[in-house]
């Protein structure tokens, strides 16, 4: 029996990378043993033991074969005689199929040291597009080291057309689906995930909504990138950049869905896009069954980040409305989420990436002044129902205005 440290562990120590997490194989043992050793069984479809301290993941040696449709459709085979590198095999990219032993040798059958120091994501052997979640990971992959300068194999990317053009993409599960988006915006460079599909043409069937923004034209003078897929990708990275949590970032990749469904008569304006996406938007997390929180500020930002653009011009009564909208006064954090994703939108433009937002601080201070404004009083003022709201409202816009003709 000998336990070998593989996978993302390895690769990530060879990059002087922190370890997300750490996953080990076991050859020459037995699922009796692995419990008689104190292991907790877990693995539903092959043997997979917790260790009883640590908790972290124990994987008998296997290899597999494709029987079926999809990312389900493998028989799995285990045995003490299956070797290390047979179950490396059957990784997904050269440099994650890579394993130490106890006295810290690499073993790389596969040449996933050659790739990690020339930074090249390689699929081990062609089975690579047997299993089209393949194809979500190495965008996710792409996305988390671009900043390293690692690219895809030009003869892993003919692959990945090929898990597209057979139907195999088509198995993937909303949820799956989900998961490996999520994990792609929360990397620093999250665009990558998204063009790395589209190169691909996976963007399409994955997230057609996404797809039909590219080509899509905007006016030069608020837009010199002018592409809307471009425009889209620059602010998603700058969500990232910014320090955006996962809501904030999706909102930032949703909140121009509007524009690809502008007629060509009215190209390069894109008159009430912000209504039209709004229902892309529920679509798309229908679909995909995008968590409630995700959708909700989404629809927002895509219904007033334009509002907020133009905080200078708008009534206070509009701030007010927008506000009221975001249900800000009892969720204060909604308001942040909403202004940072509406500033990722003003910077992720070409040469707009260093400017200030000065819009964010004049909705913050409005927000400020208004909740001073106390319900409590206004009760106590005999005031009821209806009165109540249209007093509420007016003391709330008094107090904006006094506080905006400061500034």
């Amino acid at each position: 029996m000998k336990i070998y440290l593989v996978g993302g562990a390895v690769r990530d120590r060879l990059l002087n990378l922190p370890s997300r997490d750490h996953d080990w194989v076991v050859t020459g043992a037995t699922p009796q043993q692995m419990t008689e050793l104190g292991y907790k069984p877990v693995g539903r479809d092959f043997p997979v033991f917790l260790h009883p301290q640590t908790k972290e993941e124990y994987a008998l040696a296997r290899t597999e074969k494709k029987s079926g449709h999809g990312y389900h459709g493998f028989i799995f085979h285990t045995a003490e005689d299956v070797t290390l590198e047979e179950d490396l095999a059957r990784r997904d990219l050269t440099i994650n199929a890579m394993a130490e032993d106890d006295d810290g040798n690499i073993i790389d059958p596969y040449g996933g040291q050659e790739d990690l120091q020339n930074r090249i994501l390689r699929h081990v052997s062609d089975a690579f597009i047997e299993d089209p979640v393949r194809l979500l990971r190495i965008a996710r992959y792409a996305s988390r080291f671009t900043k390293f300068g690692f690219t895809i194999a030009q003869e892993t990317q003919e692959l990945l057309k090929k898990i597209v053009s057979s139907g195999e993409i088509d198995e993937l599960v909303a949820e799956r689906v989900w998961n490996e988006i999520s994990s792609a915006l929360d990397e620093d460079t999250p665009s990558m995930f998204f063009l790395t599909l589209r190169q691909c043409n996976a963007l399409a069937v994955l997230l057609p909504e996404i797809d039909s923004l590219f080509g899509v034209p905007q006016a030069v003078r608020h837009h010199p990138e002018i592409d809307t897929g471009i425009h889209t990708m620059m602010v998603i990275d700058m969500a990232a950049r910014l320090g955006g949590n996962n809501a904030v970032r999706f909102a930032s990749l949703c909140h121009d869905l509007g524009k690809g469904r502008t007629p060509a008569s009215q190209l390069p304006r894109h008159v009430a896009h912000e209504a039209k996406g709004v229902a892309l938007i529920s679509q798309l997390c229908e679909r995909l069954r995008i968590p409630t929180g995700h959708r909700q500020l989404a629809e927002l930002v895509c219904k007033y980040h334009t509002h907020c653009h133009r905080a200078t011009e708008l009534r206070i009564s509009t701030i007010l409305k927008v506000l009221e909208s975001l249900d800000a006064f009892r969720r204060p954090q909604r308001l942040d989420d909403f202004l940072l994703a509406c500033e990722a939108d003003s910077r992720g433009r070409l040469g707009f990436e260093e400017i200030s937002y000065p819009q964010a601080d004049i909705f913050r201070l409005s927000f400020k002044a208004a909740k001073q404004v106390e319900v409590k009083d206004l009760v106590s003022s005999g005031a009821t129902g209806k009165q109540i709201n249209k007093q509420l409202n007016s003391r709330r816009i008094k107090a904006i205005a006094a506080v905006l003709d400061k500034t």
